[in-house]
């Protein structure tokens, strides 16, 4: 990848394949948070809202979604890989012959808001 100014440039310089899973979690993040700015950080997208961030990033067979140990409790690890997605302590790995779990991360996505507003 070239230099990376812009989420755009990011997902158009992905490789196809990633490119459908990195737009389904964009549109996602920027449904549930409307107010989070967008950004690169490190070289991938991040979106910061409330004190708070989360962010995504392209790999060679998956996507990742970062969301953080705060918000990605056990349980929530647990019903993930059951349903066939890897998970680290603060990430959730999507393939790219997967389909972007919408429901569950959104779910998560608006816990992490509601807890940033009432710690401010």
């Amino acid at each position: 990848m070239s230099e990376i100014t812009d989420v755009d440039s990011y997902i158009s310089d992905a490789d196809e394949n990633a490119r459908p899973t990195l737009e389904a979690l964009r549109g996602m993040i920027k449904s549930a948070v409307p107010e989070a700015e967008e950004e690169i950080r490190y070289n991938v997208p991040f979106y910061t809202f409330h004190g708070t961030h989360v962010g995504i990033g392209a790999f060679e067979n998956h996507a990742t979604f970062g969301i953080g140990a705060d918000a990605l409790g056990s349980e929530d690890r647990k019903r993930l890989e059951e349903e066939g997605y890897k998970t680290g302590k603060e990430t959730i790995q999507i393939g790219y012959n997967q389909a972007v779990p919408i429901a569950e991360l959104t779910q998560l996505l608006e816990a992490k808001v509601e807890a940033a507003r009432k710690s401010q």
